[in-house]
């Protein structure tokens, strides 16, 4: 955001709170839920997408409707075409698609899974240019009752909250993921922390923060505060992998050690001096991944 434009949405928002903080709130929800332009991409960005085109070009694609959205779903069979040893589904993170997945892709299929990556919404190759948990968790629950049951969901960044509140069956009216194992790479515990770094940034006052908290309860059934993931994987007892790098400049070691205090079913493992999206395409931390979906690996830490 330009700082000229983030300066007057500061002034805006700080008038808001005074005269109309429902308005603020209605305003700031719709802000907050904004997805970047799919098709403005970084030279970096161009360039992953560039490496993943024969990947791409080797997927049977797929559309299915969730909700008000129509999400694209690319499903990649296993090397060699032999038989499937079960089936794993990727979940990327904010302004992310399914070609920066194409490490932690490959890794599976060469392990013998087949693997559906989903675009979410406002992302990739699917419609629309808005997010929020829940419509997140009804594309991933859609791609569940189409592809599903998984042996494993592996989510990185906001795509690691949204696989664990899917699998929790955190929204009321979703019904919960099937999978056997669940991996979090570089993702947040709470969504309320991110969303207060977000409050603080664009000058959103209390009580416009209360009207969005109101109208996320609305449509989930929920407050933010619900939301947490250390709260969902004590309750899940499902399998988990965290990986996080201690030097994640966008998310929080912090948030990896509370996800691994949820309980003895979670192992997390540190990835030294990956930061956020380089812990992606690392080879140890596919390696880590795929032994865990497979369970020939136990976790370990990485050097």
């Amino acid at each position: 955001m330009a700082p000229i434009t983030l300066k007057v949405i500061r002034g805006i928002f700080g008038a808001a709170e005074l005269v109309a903080p429902r308005l603020g709130g209605r305003v700031g929800f719709e802000l907050f839920c904004r997805t970047p332009n799919p098709k403005a991409l970084s030279e970096g960005e161009r360039k992953a997408v560039e490496r993943a085109a024969d990947l791409m070009a080797e997927a049977r694609h797929h559309r299915l409707k969730a909700g008000a959205n129509c999400v694209a779903v690319h499903e990649f069979r296993p090397e060699g075409g032999r038989p499937a040893a079960g089936t794993v589904l990727v979940v990327h993170g904010w302004r992310s698609r399914t070609e920066y997945m194409r490490a932690l892709i490959e890794g599976c299929r060469a392990a013998g899974f087949r693997v559906i990556s989903l675009d979410l919404p406002g992302h990739g190759a699917s419609s629309g240019r808005r997010l929020n948990l829940v419509s997140a968790v009804a594309a991933v629950r859609a791609a569940g009752e189409w592809f599903g049951p998984f042996e494993a969901v592996i989510g990185h960044s906001f795509g690691g909250a949204i696989a664990a509140n899917a699998v929790a069956g955190a929204v009321d009216g979703i019904a919960p993921l099937e999978t056997q194992r669940l991996v979090m790479i570089a993702a947040p515990n709470a969504l309320s922390e991110w969303f207060e770094s977000f409050r603080r940034q664009v000058n959103l006052g209390r009580r416009s923060a209360t009207a969005i908290d109101d109208r996320i309860r609305r449509l989930s059934g929920h407050g933010l505060a619900h939301f947490t993931g250390a709260q969902q994987l004590t309750r899940l007892r499902t399998p988990t992998l965290v990986v996080h790098a201690p030097d994640d400049a966008e998310v929080s070691a912090e948030d990896a050690r509370k996800l691994d205090a949820a309980g003895d079913h979670v192992r997390l493992v540190w990835a030294d001096g990956l930061g956020h999206r380089r812990i992606l395409s690392d080879p140890g931390v596919v390696q880590q991944v795929v032994g865990f979906v497979a369970r020939v690996q136990e976790p370990a830490p990485l050097h």
